[in-house]
């Protein structure tokens, strides 16, 4: 099995920004999409250098796809596409957060987001009115 850098051009990503990135074994990290306007988390995809370049350069999600071993963009068949509206880097460098105009469905099941179909049962937490942040 190939890891994403094997697989990969060499990336044109900023080192800057390379360098604080924090990769898996297969230099991989995951990327949120979360739709800008409502906060609307869509789906979690995987990136490496070259993907993240490409979302940052063209305007669309580009995704590592561990199943197929190649680059995706977003909607480029299916055409639920996720145009970028911002990018950013989580405090640990391990993930980004991708805020992006999704158009139809965000997951492969035809889902609005891959969140939709499976709510684990939980006990809700409730913050006491005296609560206040440190």
């Amino acid at each position: 099995m190939s890891t994403a850098t094997e697989t990969a051009p060499a990336s044109s990503l900023d080192p800057a920004i390379a360098a604080r990135l924090k990769r898996d074994e297969n230099g991989l990290f995951p990327a949120v999409a979360q739709q800008h306007e409502t906060g609307e988390v869509l789906m979690v995809g995987w990136m490496d250098d070259e993907a993240l370049h490409r979302t940052l350069t063209t305007g669309r999600c580009t995704y590592w796809s561990r199943s197929r071993q190649e680059y995706w963009v977003k909607g480029e068949t299916s055409g639920h596409q996720q145009w970028v509206k911002s990018v950013a880097l989580d405090c640990d460098g391990d993930t980004v957060l991708v805020k992006v105009d999704q158009v139809g469905a965000a997951c492969h099941t035809g889902d609005r987001t891959c969140f939709d179909a499976d709510a684990l049962p939980v006990v809700v937490g409730e913050r006491p009115a005296a609560a206040t942040a440190p």
